[in-house]
């Protein structure tokens, strides 16, 4: 009996054993968002040391450029910041999901730059997949895009609006109405309402909140005749029709 005894325990020991060796194979959320600030922070300085640990040899890193790189790309792009340049990236807002050896971290990246003297902000949104393999939590892919911000408001020439108003076309049902009010210029697409054209130079306009341009194009003699809705520089032409 004594011997049915210790068995018992010995193999409840082992479990228990098994057990702890897995809770020490997790990471919390907490790991995760030091991990990643730890990236950033790396950034800035154009340290190369922590992009070479956290990154896995296989890694698929597409960035807010466009650019897809593998890991000896994305730690060659690791560089001091010039002379007269300075900034910090914070991580904020983290949410994760973990599931066994597999962990996915999205969170916001509040980037300030300062410029000789002058400030810029940038937000970005990342997506990091982790994998724990060989008992080393790194990353395997991540994905960054840039939040849109509308570009800081110009001056128009407001000389120029009675010749920008009238009636736009793209098709005989697609029509949109440009009208000037107060020094203000007015976009309206059938069936929609009315949008303001804020001006970000003297003639290149953009909606709040809405990522494009909008210009108006001229004739030899310098008639208004088309509308020119410039879309990541694609240009829609709407004609003018009255």
């Amino acid at each position: 009996m004594r011997k049915l005894t210790v068995c018992i325990m010995m193999a409840a020991g082992a479990v228990l054993a098994l057990s702890g060796c897995g809770k020490q194979g997790t990471i919390t959320q907490e790991e995760l968002v030091r991990n990643t600030q730890e990236l950033m922070d790396a950034v800035t300085a154009g340290n190369q040391e922590p992009f070479k640990k956290y990154y896995a040899n296989d890694v698929m890193f597409s960035d807010e450029k466009g650019r897809n790189m593998d890991k000896a790309a994305l730690v060659k792009d690791i560089t001091p910041l010039p002379a007269g340049y300075s900034g910090t990236i914070k991580v904020v807002k983290p949410q994760s999901r973990i599931v066994g050896d597999t962990a996915i971290l999205s969170y916001d990246l509040d980037e300030t730059e300062t410029v000789f003297g002058q400030k810029m902000t940038a937000r970005y949104h990342e997506i990091d997949t982790w994998m724990q393999r060989g008992g080393k939590w790194q990353i395997i892919a991540t994905q960054v895009h840039r939040y849109y911000e509308d570009p800081a408001p110009g001056k128009a020439d407001t000389s120029k609006f009675p010749s920008y108003v009238g009636t736009y076309q793209l098709s005989p049902e697609r029509t949109l109405n440009i009208s000037a009010e107060n020094g203000h210029l007015y976009e309206q697409r059938k069936g929609r309402e009315r949008q303001e054209l804020i001006p970000e130079a003297s003639d290149i306009f953009f909606i709040k909140g809405v990522e494009g341009r909008t210009l108006f194009g001229t004739d030899d003699g310098g008639k208004v005749v088309s509308l020119i809705d410039r879309r990541n520089n694609e240009d829609v032409v709407w004609k003018k029709t009255k």
